[in-house]
Order: C-alpha cells, then structure tokens, then sequence
C-alpha cells in the first residue's frame, strides 16, 4: 500500500503564505529549491569520494519538469525515473535523507545502499524503480497502466525519460500499446537538449518530438521548462486525461546545466552557450516572480531553512553505518534461490575437480 509523500515543514513557508497571493507558486518554488539545493549536496559527496559507484547524474536545470509534473500526481499514482531522477523521487515525497543515505550506499537508504543513485525505488510512494538503461524504464509504465485498468485502480503510471530515449525502439512499442488499450499511462521527456554529448538537433531531424506520439494516436504536447506553472497545468491535464484512459505525451524543454555525469566537463558545449543556457532557471525565475508579491527577507529565511535542511543529509549519510558484507544478495534474489557461489569457490570447486 502506498504511503502519502510527507508534507513540507519549513517555518519561513507559513510565514510567507500570510503575504504570497500566490501560495500555490510557493510552494512549487520550495519543492524546486529543495531539489537544486539537495543535487549541490550530492555533487559535494561525489567530490568527497563519498557517493557509491563513479558515476552521478545532477537534474539541476530541470527542477520544473519534476515539481510541476510530480505535484499533479496523487497518492496512488506510479511511475519510473531514468537515470537523472532525484529530482523527480524528491518532488513524489522521498525523505532528503534516505535518498542521500542511499546514495552513499548507506544500510539506512530507500534500498539499503543497493539501489544508489540510479536504481533508486520505493513501493510506498509509487517509485516502481530508476533504470541506468536508456529507455529501460518505460515498458514497466505500461504494465503498470494494465494492473491499474484491469483492477479499477484510477490510478496513473507515468514514465520519466530523456531526450536520449526518443531513439528507443521500446518507446515506441509502449506508446503503441498504450494507445491501442486506452491505457491510464503518461509518457514524460525531459528534454534537456543533450543525450550525454549528442545535441537533440544531431540525434534527430525533427526536434518538435511530441509529433512521434502523437503519430500513435496519443494526446502530444511540449512546454517550456522555464515556468513550473505551465509544466503543472499542462500536467494536470494530461493527467486528467490519462486516468480517463487516454494516455499521453508532454515533451518538457529545459537545459542541462552541468555535464552528462559529474566527471563530464562538457568539453562539447561552448562557454557562451553554457551561459546562455543556464538563463533558463525554472528556480530562480520562480523566485523573481515571489518577489514581486512580498518581502526580501521572508524569502532569505525559507532558502536558509531549506540549505539547512540539505546539509542535515550529508551529516546523516557520514554518520549511517555501511551494510554488512554478507547481506550483499538480500533483497536481491528470491529467498527460494541459493546464494550466488563466490569467485574464489567456484575457483576451488574447479581445481579440485581436475
């Protein structure tokens, strides 16, 4: 059974709500912060040598996609991340703290640091799993959606990926599928215009990509990032839509403001475009619109409380306790199959055999 995403405790939010006419913004400026602030706090673990594995890819410049998508979902409603997902499993109401746990590969993350940062899942909040393979995600949408059809659920799948999936074969055979069984799916790309290093407009000639599903008899659109506004109403449609059982597409145009993995320097990016792409801040636009409805200062507290609150993560990952070596396969096989033999048995077991 899924579990409500925790509601958002911060004292300079309550504050604010008395002088924001628009508490709705407010709080989908404090989602989008806490996702920005908490991906810095993952970059610092990396360069700490503190996260698990070598690899750790930031969703700074998408903050909007995840919070306007995410806040039209309901308790209920699934869906799957790729491997840029932090953003989107923290604006579904993760717990800052586990993910950074689990990112470290910590025994107190979501999956008892097995997961890390791109295998991340938790049933409880619909998190049916990232997936590390371009695409990999998408087809467990659909299975989903078909559970939820058959059961009477009215609940919605939404699968989660990037302008590099647009290549994808198994895109395509889940859209088909979706549209042929009215199923109550959602299909998201986040466009960030790079696949690694490969620009959208070198990977495809036709870059107003919700044409494709729209090919498949899907209900197609594309936003811009910029306005998490925008990204919610378009959303909440789509949404709306999908749990009618017609499933849909909605291309989201933002910008990548760091590399494809921490140690990617962007050697293909000019400087000049970096700058210019980095203008497009979801979060900080968010902020400047605040501004105009109240004053400076309450603001300054609800970023502080919000810093705060991220650096806590990385004082709970230093100090939770590493997993034990021999729980290496729990939750990892089914309790029915036998223990992988180790490399140095099955070395034993053949030398001795000769």
């Amino acid at each position: 059974m899924q579990t409500e995403p925790k509601p958002i405790h911060l004292q300079g939010g309550k504050i604010m709500k008395k002088a924001v006419k628009d508490s709705n913004l407010l709080e989908l400026y404090t989602q989008m912060k806490r996702i920005r602030v908490f991906e810095q706090r993952v970059g610092e673990l990396f360069a700490r040598g503190q996260s698990a594995g070598s690899m750790l890819h930031l969703s700074i410049g998408e903050e909007a996609a995840a919070v306007g998508i995410g806040s039209s979902m309901r308790k209920g409603d699934s869906f799957t991340t790729h491997h840029r997902g932090h953003g989107i499993f923290l604006a579904r109401g993760a717990d800052p703290k586990l993910m950074m746990a689990e990112i470290a590969g910590k025994k107190t993350g979501y999956c008892q640091g097995k997961g890390g940062s791109m295998h991340i899942a938790d049933m409880n909040l619909g998190h049916l799993g990232a997936n590390a393979i371009v695409g990999g995600g998408i087809p467990a949408v659909i299975g989903a959606g078909i559970a939820s059809k058959r059961q009477g659920k009215g609940s919605v799948s939404i699968a989660f990926f990037g302008d590099g999936a647009m290549q994808q074969g198994i895109l395509y055979e889940s859209m088909n599928m979706a549209s042929l069984w009215n199923l109550p799916v959602m299909f998201v790309c986040i466009n960030n215009q790079y696949g690694m290093g490969t620009r959208i407009d070198l990977a495809t000639k036709e870059t107003r990509l919700h044409l494709r599903a729209e090919a498949f008899g899907l209900h197609g659109k594309t936003v811009d990032g910029l306005d998490v506004l925008d990204v919610k109403s378009a959303a909440q449609k789509m949404i709306d839509e999908a749990r009618g059982g017609t499933p849909s597409f909605l291309a989201i145009d933002c910008y990548r403001f760091h590399g494809h993995a921490r140690m990617d320097k962007s050697p293909y990016r000019s400087n000049e475009e970096e700058i210019a792409g980095r203008k497009k801040d979801s979060v900080k636009f968010a902020r400047d619109e605040l501004i105009k409805s109240y004053d400076l200062k309450l603001l300054e507290i609800l970023d502080k409380e919000i810093n705060d609150e991220m650096d806590a993560t990385i004082d709970f990952a230093e100090n939770s306790e590493a997993p034990n070596i021999g729980e290496m396969f729990t939750d990892v096989y089914s309790p029915r199959t036998p223990k992988p033999e180790s490399v140095r048995d099955r070395i034993q077991r053949i030398l001795g055999s000769l």
